[in-house]
């Protein structure tokens, strides 16, 4: 049974404070989880001035460009130095996603032994094309891309150095929330089919249901966004758990992996312990003497600690009582 990989996505929940950044660190590591993630960028290199924000960005300030809001929410190299440290402190494991070269070379210095590839960054080949040559494990959300954009995605990393079994895919639904109907987690296991790759989901709906099932499925890696409330001004807080909802939610995928088990059929040690009491034997229904034909009318079967099993019953029929047995007795 593979290791599943629960991450935390900070993302910008942070708003970017450093201070902030470490409460969610902590609220992280008490929720269980393995990874916390946060999101480097420079805006000046990811978005132009104009460019509008999401729908689901807009908030009350339905004015404000991209570029304001990334700035407004931005965690520099030192804050992520700082909070690096902090993370090995409180033993918990660092992830980012890189959205531009430079701030994909600061997180190479940093000696990363994963990259997380977020779904916007898909189709960004002078991104990819860096990461690719790193040659380190990724994670590649496949949010808003079809499978022709996903195998092109991953013959260029290919090409470029990659080995695939470096590569985790995971299934995505870039809408924030995402509703249930819009999920489509068959196609996480088309993924796994397509490319023979390990997979996930990155999961932006409001509930527990759809990691719960990925889970079931198969999926290795699962990330959800944490708040520390959801009522915090930033674009993505709405859309997170707080910390109590998301300590539940680790409780129940790791119990799921438990509960999802192996293909193999088998009885535990507690079952077998428990066979020997219900399972039926067979036993004398009436007395029995010596020599006498065993029939449906002097044998049956009963829970009995000793005696032929009940499967095997009909194989005495017609046979001749070796002994005397008295009514219960296990033949």
């Amino acid at each position: 049974m593979k290791k599943l990989t629960i991450i935390a996505e900070i993302g910008i929940n942070h708003n970017g404070s450093l201070r902030l950044a470490k409460k969610l660190v902590d609220k992280a590591k008490l929720c269980g989880a393995d990874y916390v993630k946060i999101q480097n960028y420079i805006p000046d290199d990811i978005v132009t001035k104009s460019a509008p924000k999401a729908k689901y960005q807009l908030e009350k300030n339905k004015n404000e460009k991209m570029f304001s809001m990334l700035k407004k929410y931005h965690f520099n190299f030192y804050k992520t130095l700082e909070l690096i440290k902090y993370c090995k402190k409180r033993n918990i494991k660092f992830l980012s996603s890189p959205f531009d070269n430079t701030s994909f070379n600061f997180l190479k210095k940093q000696q990363l032994s994963l990259i997380k590839i977020p779904s916007g960054e898909i189709t960004n080949f002078l991104l990819l094309k860096s990461i690719a040559k790193y040659k380190k494990k990724i994670i590649l959300s496949t949010g808003m891309a079809n499978l022709v954009e996903v195998k092109k995605t991953i013959n260029f990393l290919k090409d470029n150095g990659l080995s695939k079994k470096k590569i985790t895919l995971l299934h995505c639904t870039s809408q924030y929330p995402t509703l249930p109907k819009d999920v489509n987690l068959e196609s996480m296991l088309t993924l796994k089919k397509k490319f023979n790759t390990n997979i996930g989901l990155s999961d932006h709906t409001k509930g527990f249901e759809a990691s719960i099932c990925a889970v079931y499925l198969g999926a290795n890696v699962i990330e959800k966004h944490l708040t520390l409330n959801n009522k915090m001004k930033g674009p993505d807080h709405k859309t997170s758990l707080e910390p109590k909802e998301f300590q539940m939610f680790v409780k129940c995928l790791r119990n799921t992996k438990f509960i999802s088990g192996s293909s193999k059929k088998r009885a535990t040690s507690q079952e077998i312990k428990l066979a020997k009491l219900v399972r039926k034997r067979v036993v004398a229904k009436t007395n029995i003497i010596k020599n006498e034909i065993f029939s449906l009318n002097n044998i049956t079967t009963k829970r009995s600690d000793k005696g032929t099993d009940a499967s095997k019953y009909f194989n005495l029929i017609n046979k001749r009582a070796k002994k005397n047995y008295k009514i219960d007795q296990p033949i």
